[in-house]
């Protein structure tokens, strides 16, 4: 009887192993080795430190915000490094390529060892920072809540330079 899931394909591996079977020479058995180099989109996001929790990768994923080859995929969908990705973060889109598969988030340096992000992506990136920035800078700030006595007498006097 085999087992579905990951339980059964190991389970698999060692039935076949006991009859005699070597590493590499069955095709289920190569492929089971081949899963060993492919990790969960979720999981790499979460590592990437592109998002702080797995949940929010793995909803940033349902949403269509993260593409893989150019597709809306599942967050259970299994990584290879050289995959591709698109992951939008706000107003920001990166286009990045996975050089390292990794399911343990560590410090940042090391996150950003996992991934190499394009030069147009990083330069677009900051253009818009930069715009995001000066669009700031241009706006008024607005207070809620009621006027201080300060403001009210600036608004006072204001209004009666208009008349």
């Amino acid at each position: 009887m085999v087992m579905g899931g990951r339980a059964g394909l190991v389970s698999d591996r060692v039935a076949r192993l006991r009859e005699g079977a070597q590493w590499g020479r069955h095709p289920e058995i190569t492929k089971v080795t081949d899963e060993r180099d492919r990790t969960r989109i979720d999981k790499w996001l979460w590592a990437a430190r592109f998002y702080k929790t797995r949940a929010l990768a793995a909803a940033a994923v349902d949403g269509g915000k993260v593409q893989v080859n150019g597709e809306r995929v599942k967050p259970a969908k299994l990584l290879r490094a050289g995959d591709a990705l698109i992951v939008r973060n706000g107003p920001f889109a990166r286009e990045i390529t996975v050089l390292v598969l990794s399911e343990r988030r560590g410090p940042a340096a090391e996150a950003t060892n996992l991934y190499r992000e394009s030069e147009e992506s990083r330069k677009a990136r900051e253009e818009k920072a930069a715009l995001i920035k000066a669009e700031r800078h241009s706006r008024p700030v607005y207070v809620k809540g009621r006027p201080t006595k300060k403001a009210r007498r600036q608004i006072i006097r204001f209004t009666r330079e208009q008349h």
